[in-house]
């Protein structure tokens, strides 16, 4: 259920939506560490699908990217870096992320991101979706919008390479 905005967190990620006039709907819930999207989709009641991963990644050469993923998908990083025409890409370990983003893990957000110029990569398959949840730029806060708002406020690439989640 949403809250009331002056309960939110004031964040970079929320800063840059409404830069971008972007309207959305605030979501706080009880953080757990390394909880990811299932906690976020058990504490609020929402199918995991519909909770957007932030994953802060690196190619061999160490260039930052973000991809956006499914709660309940993984990223195939094989197929990645091969979409990229790079030799790999990883994730960031926590610290690298955080320079990288200025975003605390598990508060990141791709509204807001510290380097201006890092691409953007979104999963195809959220596009399609009347609307996701995903981090607001705080630990336990998340932010309801729509595929079209997230191409307004941001310039992202669409990629097909989710797998099943590992988990």
């Amino acid at each position: 259920m949403a809250q009331e905005k002056d309960k939110f967190p004031v964040t970079q990620a929320v800063r840059a939506l409404k830069a971008a006039g972007i309207a959305y709907e605030g979501f706080l819930y009880d953080y757990v560490e390394r909880g990811g999207t299932t906690t976020i989709s058990r504490a609020l009641n929402l199918d995991e699908h519909t909770v957007i991963k932030t994953l802060v990644m690196e190619t061999d050469a160490k260039r930052p990217l973000i991809i956006l993923m499914h709660g309940d998908r993984s990223v195939s990083v094989k197929n990645l870096a091969r979409l990229l025409g790079v030799k790999s890409v990883a994730p960031c370990e926590p610290a690298q992320a955080e320079r990288h983003s200025g975003y605390k893990c598990g508060g990141t957000s791709p509204f807001g991101f510290k380097r201006k110029n890092t691409p953007i990569y979104v999963e195809k398959t959220i596009l399609e979706l009347p609307y996701f949840y995903i981090n607001g730029g705080h630990r336990g806060f998340c932010v309801r919008i729509t595929p079209a708002d997230l191409q307004k406020a941001l310039q992202v690439t669409p990629v097909e390479v989710a797998i099943d989640s590992l988990d």
